[in-house]
C-alpha cells in the first residue's frame, strides 16, 4: 500500500525530533489511558519485542502503537487534551485534518503546551476484523492472531510481525533486535516468520538464521 503525501507539512531535523521525543510515554501509560477501548490495539515495533521478552533490552526513542484505521477515532477520543499530527515522507502536518489522515498512516500524539511528542499511532489497513499488511496485501490475519498480552494485560504485536517490518531496512538496532529475540522464538514462530519473509522479502538474509 502506498501513500501520496498531501501538500504542505513541516520538515523536522534529526536533533529537533530527538529533543521533542525525549518525554515519550511508556507502554503502561498508554495502556492505562486506553483501558476499555473496543478497537483492537497493540504496542508495536521495538517496545513490542521487549514486552514479549518481559524486560527492557535497550533505550527506546519513542513508542508506537497500532490500531485499525477505522478504530482511530476511538483512540483519539481518549486524549482530548492533546493533538494528533499526521506524519509521512519525512514531514509533519500539525493537528491533522481529514485530508492529511487519509494520505498518511502515522499519527504522533503531541502535547500542545510543550510541543513534545508522546507516542505514535499506526493507523493500519484492515477489512472488517482482518488486519492487512501495508507492505503486502496478500498477508491478512485476524486481529486475535496478531496480538498477545503481557501478564499485566498490555497488548503487543506478535514478534514475528514486528521482525517482518524490521526486516525491510534492517538498521543496526533492527539487526540487534532480531539477534536478541531469535533465541526466544520456538520452531512454530520461526517457521511463520520464514514464510512471511519469503512472501514479502524473498531472499532476506534472516531466512538462513531462522532455519538453523
Amino acid at each position: 500500500m502506498t501513500e501520496s503525501p498531501p501538500p504542505g507539512g513541516a520538515v523536522l531535523d534529526v536533533d529537533e525530533l530527538e529533543a521533542r521525543w525525549a518525554d515519550a510515554w511508556r507502554p503502561e501509560q498508554v495502556a492505562e489511558r486506553l483501558d476499555g477501548v473496543g478497537a483492537p490495539w497493540c504496542v508495536a515495533a521495538g517496545w513490542a519485542l521487549d514486552l514479549f521478552r518481559g524486560q527492557e533490552s535497550r533505550p527506546h526513542g519513542d513508542l508506537e502503537i497500532a490500531v485499525p484505521a477505522a478504530g482511530f477515532p476511538e483512540i483519539r477520543h481518549r486524549f482530548p487534551e492533546y493533538v494528533f499530527d499526521a506524519v509521512g515522507s519525512g514531514r509533519v502536518w500539525p493537528s491533522a485534518g481529514t485530508e492529511e489522515l487519509a494520505a498518511t498512516h502515522q499519527t504522533w500524539l503531541r502535547d500542545p503546551a510543550s510541543g513534545q511528542f508522546l507516542f505514535d499511532v499506526f493507523r493500519e489497513p484492515h477489512e472488517g476484523g482482518a488486519w492487512i499488511c501495508r507492505r503486502d496485501e496478500r498477508l491478512r490475519l485476524p486481529y486475535d492472531a496478531i496480538i498477545e498480552r503481557t501478564v499485566d494485560g498490555i497488548p503487543y504485536l506478535v514478534p514475528e510481525l514486528v521482525l517482518l517490518f524490521k526486516a525491510k531496512a534492517a538498521r543496526p538496532k533492527d539487526q540487534a533486535d532480531f539477534d536478541g529475540v531469535l533465541p526466544l522464538l520456538g520452531r512454530a514462530r520461526r517457521d511463520v516468520l520464514s514464510r512471511w519473509l519469503e512472501l514479502v522479502h524473498p531472499g532476506h538474509p534472516w531466512l538462513a538464521e531462522l532455519t538453523r
